[in-house]
């Protein structure tokens, strides 16, 4: 779907929201405080305007780590669930993942850098502490991207916490960022930090698919896929296309599903599919109405065994 490549970093001038406030629903908070990053770029006119829910417990020791992709012409998070050593606590593992290794899937990307020192900590069951090392900000950004960046890890370490249970997702979450211990630090050379930011609104990824993830490898028979819309009830397309010899692909099945409505399952949707065995890439996208074409499509490769 062609997002965007590392090598285009400095060249996407999006307006961002770099603090605005969550709920565990997802929506924004009626007492979070919000501020923009000037752009002398387009602004995000398919963009949702909340945030996603935060993560739940869950008893595995994978850690979530969102990176940065683009579809429809804007820069969206995505995030990847990643097997990751245990030395250290599950919102370091995350953040070290974040900035030391690259996405399962070839279309993110993370433009941090692998940090000398990253600590973390949690104060209060909602206020979460990075700090992290100087040599972590050593790439060349413009101010959309950097806040982008920075978003990515507020998103990594909210979800982090979240899903290890070391916070309590009933409140707004908050993050202060630290360099070198200090909080008077300009990130990238773009984004003042040291002040307590939350997950900002809009910058997740309309159509997201969650399961299986890319290139994983799945048994043959009923083939559950799971995603997420930030459009409760909204209608979405889907294929499945098959690698044939010589990597041409086919379609192979195709249809329509419609994102949960439901309280803590909205936006959710969920697919079981009798596949063979063979190579394939999932497509789904927002349906586009009044004739429009869909927008947001999300794709991810995988194999059935």
């Amino acid at each position: 779907m062609g997002r965007l490549r590392p090598a285009v970093l400095a060249g996407i001038l999006v307006l961002v929201p770099v603090l605005a406030g969550c709920t565990a629903e997802g929506g924004p908070s009626s007492t979070g405080t919000s501020a923009s990053v000037p752009a002398t770029g387009g602004t995000m006119p398919d963009a949702p305007s909340t945030s996603a829910p935060l993560e739940t417990t869950q008893s595995s020791n994978k850690a979530p780590v969102y990176w940065i992709g683009r579809t429809g012409g804007n820069v969206f998070l995505y995030r990847e669930f990643r097997d990751v050593p245990e030395q250290e606590n599950p919102v370091t593992r995350a953040l070290r993942a974040m900035m030391s290794e690259k996405p399962l899937d070839p279309d993110f990307f993370t433009p941090w850098q692998n940090p000398d020192k990253l600590a973390t900590s949690i104060s209060g069951k909602d206020v979460i502490t990075v700090d992290v090392s100087s040599d972590a900000f050593n790439s060349n950004l413009d101010a959309d991207m950097a806040a982008r960046a920075i978003q990515q890890l507020i998103y990594t370490a909210t979800a982090a916490a979240a899903s290890s249970g070391l916070i309590d997702t009933g409140q707004q979450i908050r993050v202060r960022i630290l360099v070198d211990g200090h909080t008077d630090y300009v990130a990238f050379g773009k984004v003042q930090l040291g002040a307590l930011m939350t997950r900002a609104a809009g910058l997740v990824a309309p159509v997201w698919i969650i399961d299986p993830q890319e290139n994983a490898e799945v048994a043959a028979g009923s083939v559950k896929i799971t995603g997420r819309s930030t459009s409760p009830g909204a209608k979405l397309h889907w294929q499945i296309l098959q690698s044939a010899d010589g990597g041409s692909k086919a379609p192979f099945l195709s249809g329509e599903t419609t994102a949960a409505t439901g309280q803590g399952q909205a936006g959710a949707f969920t697919l079981a599919l009798n596949l063979p065995p063979g190579d394939y890439e999932l497509r789904v996208a927002q349906a586009g109405s009044g004739g429009e074409p869909d927008r947001n499509e999300d794709t991810r490769s995988f194999k059935v065994r």
